[in-house]
């Protein structure tokens, strides 16, 4: 899954255009002799799409064998809420603190769905011709149950971050301890609640993940996950297998057949095809979740390299030799070919920064800091109680206290604060036997504050860095890069 791709592209004339589509495009220079010239060695190669289903928006990157970048785009998502009555369609910068209260009223399905298609037409049309695979990363554990013969949902999803605590006792009594699945936000508790409450349409259910069901849109095989979103229903990388205290369960029935992450599951659907022109060999590959095609993005590919994504929350990753799970700290294991990522996330990270300081204080006031200068202040900043990682407590509060007078060392307090949690994390993975760290790439919003870089840099005592791709999208055009080959 680690792929040698190298820096050099097929163009070397590229300008970045947005459209009031918001997507982006990577297109010839406006020399219309030269851009023929180089549409035409474009056209006479083999381009890869991927997409990111993120947790407020998606993403499209279209790449070359070599790695280059010839399409990208945004989407957010189109927010159609399941009210009595016809279904009512909401713009996203209208849902605010609203939206975490109603979530489950929301028609996640139909927008995801919506968004795909979206995302498809945003491709350039000249490109889509040369398209010769697809693959999507989604949510870790945001999890579907459809009806076997249709594909539609037969109960709302559930979604990444949602937690099922009332099927915990019973995920434990079946499940090893402390087990990856002994959480209430895993798949497998999702699925355990959706089937204690629900009788009637058990014989016909299906359980698929978010990236599942996307690409079963687009080449119609439906019931084929991959072994990283499968980790969190109880699916055994290592085995490459689902144990037997799962299969021994009457809901094991309901379960996705599994194969590795990049691998051709079929072609695309004819319809899909015709509608969007794409060519008759362009084939679906199995996807992955968010975090690892950010990471594969990263392109951290020996052990002892990791990846701290800095955006709302804060995700480690880190390539090991050494597989790691202990539920008890929030630490578990994903396989990428014969090695593994080990992390976990927290929940401190930006969302605390952004409920205290807007984007221009965050800028002038990182300026006035000296990042050489270790901060006295020791905070656990939190958005709110309870922790997942380096300390699994769902109770712990969170310690803003005290303030002081200047907002510079305020900020200084919660940059070295959460440096000291990210290196916290990383001494809990060795000592729990993953690969020693000695390297660490960025990715997210908080990669772009310099200070912060060399406060972490200080902290954990290793070089850190920027990583040179940062979308999750570009990780799984790597995927359909894998899956072509």
């Amino acid at each position: 899954m680690m792929l040698a791709i190298s820096e050099t592209g097929l163009w070397s004339n590229l300008r970045v255009r947005k459209s009031r589509a918001r997507h982006r495009t990577m297109t010839c220079s406006n020399s219309s002799n030269e851009g023929n010239t180089e549409l035409g060695s474009v056209l006479g190669g083999r381009l890869y799409l991927g997409m990111d289903f993120g947790t407020s928006g998606a993403r499209f990157a279209l790449i070359d064998k070599q790695g280059t970048t010839h399409a990208e785009g945004k989407r957010d998502y189109p927010l159609f809420m399941a009210l009595s009555g016809p279904k009512l369609r909401i713009s996203l910068t209208k849902l605010t603190e609203s939206l975490e209260k109603s979530e489950e009223t929301m028609d996640w399905a139909r927008s995801w769905k919506s968004t795909l298609f979206s995302l498809l037409e945003d491709v350039p049309s000249h490109l889509r011709e040369i398209v010769t695979s697809i693959s999507i990363d989604g949510t870790s554990a945001t999890t579907l149950i459809v009806d076997s013969n249709t594909g539609e949902p037969l109960w709302r999803p559930f979604l990444y971050n949602e937690s099922c605590p009332e099927a915990l006792p019973t995920v434990r009594s079946i499940a090893p301890e402390n087990h990856t699945v002994c959480s209430g936000s895993s798949t497998l508790c999702k699925l355990v609640s959706w089937w204690e409450r629900e009788d009637s349409q058990r014989k016909s259910a299906l359980l698929m993940h978010q990236a599942d069901w996307l690409l079963w849109l687009l080449h119609g095989k439906i019931g084929v996950s991959d072994y990283n979103n499968a980790l969190k229903v109880g699916y055994d990388p290592e085995l490459d297998a689902y144990p037997s205290w799962l299969l021994s369960q009457p809901y094991s029935q309901i379960l996705p057949s599994v194969r590795p992450p990049g691998t051709s599951i079929g072609h695309v659907k004819e319809d899909i095809r015709s509608q969007f022109g794409f060519p008759e060999d362009c084939v679906v590959c199995a996807g992955t979740t968010d975090s690892i095609a950010a990471f594969l993005a990263a392109r951290a590919s020996q052990p002892g390299k990791a990846v701290t994504s800095l955006g709302s929350t804060l995700a480690i990753k880190l390539l090991s030799t050494t597989r790691v799970e202990d539920a008890r700290f929030g630490v578990y294991s994903h396989r990428l070919d014969d090695k593994w990522l080990v992390g976990g996330a927290s929940n401190t990270g930006g969302a605390v920064l952004r409920q205290i300081f807007t984007d221009e204080q965050l800028e002038k006031l990182s300026a006035n800091i000296n990042p050489m200068v270790p901060s006295p202040l020791d905070y656990y900043p939190l958005k709110t109680a309870g922790e997942r990682f380096p300390v699994a407590d769902p109770n712990m509060a969170p310690r803003l206290d005290p303030r002081p007078q200047s907002d510079v060392e305020f900020l200084h307090g919660i940059f070295e604060s959460i440096a000291r949690i990210e290196a916290k994390g990383y001494g809990l993975l060795k000592d729990l036997g993953a690969t020693e760290v000695d390297e660490v790439f960025t990715a997210g919003g908080g990669a772009k504050n310099d200070k912060w870089t060399k406060i972490r840099e200080r902290v954990l005592g290793l070089p850190v860095s920027c990583a040179s791709q940062t979308e999750a999208a570009y990780g799984a055009a790597l995927l359909a890069l894998k899956g072509a080959q």
